[in-house]
């Protein structure tokens, strides 16, 4: 089994924010505070207190902020996107020298929860390239997972349109469950974005290859998150952290 020193934590931090604005006027979404302490360093710290010692981070919107935050942290690495915001699935190629051949934990710096690391990799499966923390809760886009939680799709109910690799998919008789944005990487994941543009959704690459890798799901007991991505969800997400201390 993976522990929490054989993986590099890769924090997503190079979005522009704009559902926080105007707090993203002048800084980066990433250095937004609750609780008078960035977003980053709740991730950071949190990942950290559960075992990782080796940390990418990406940086677009005001990167030169982030850099100078981040320093004096000699566990952490700048993936620099300055020059082209790449998203979620280029990030990951953006930066695949940086990950090495290591297995990777990918967290979105929005992200305020109680995930359990241990235990996403104690139900981590030997022959994913993926595993993707997946909640239920009500949104208007969902990943679509069958009987043994292999992805299998996506959707979005308030429109209708599903994404699958498997034809005559019956989305009635999958799972529905919403993506928490963090995710466990295996390095073979690699390879199979030479032929990606620069820029991509990492959620777009898993469903391209949904049905020749195994991709899962993964359900956390008791899993509670808050998407800090607008300035009226600052206050819950004190709330939140204050009621874990």
């Amino acid at each position: 089994m993976l522990t929490a020193k054989d993986i590099k934590g890769f924090v997503f931090a190079a979005g522009l924010g704009t559902r926080l604005k105007p707090l993203t006027d002048s800084i980066p979404k990433a250095l937004v505070t609750v609780d008078d302490k960035t977003l980053l360093d709740i991730v950071l710290e949190n990942l950290s207190a559960q075992g990782i010692n080796d940390f990418v981070v990406n940086v677009h919107h005001f990167a030169e902020k982030i850099i100078e935050v981040l320093k004096n942290r000699n566990n952490v690495t700048i993936s620099d996107e300055s020059a082209l915001l790449c998203d979620t699935g280029g990030a990951v190629k953006h930066a695949r020298t940086i990950l090495g051949s290591a297995p990777f934990l990918i967290h979105n710096v929005d992200i305020i929860s109680n995930f359990s690391l241990n235990y996403m990799l104690e139900n981590h499966r030997d022959n994913a390239i993926a595993t993707l923390l997946v909640s239920e809760r009500n949104t208007s886009r969902y990943l679509l997972f069958n009987g043994d939680m292999r992805l299998v799709g996506w959707t979005n109910v308030s429109t209708g349109e599903v994404k699958s690799p498997f034809k005559n998919l019956n989305v009635e008789n999958c799972r529905k469950l919403a993506f928490a944005g963090i995710h466990l990487l295996s390095n073979e994941v690699h390879p199979l974005m030479d032929n990606y543009p620069d820029k991509f959704s990492i959620i777009d690459f898993y469903l391209d290859n949904a049905e020749k890798f195994e991709i899962y799901g993964l359900v956390q007991p008791d899993f509670k998150m808050v998407d800090v991505g607008k300035p009226e969800s600052l206050a819950k997400a004190a709330d939140f952290l204050n009621a874990t201390k």
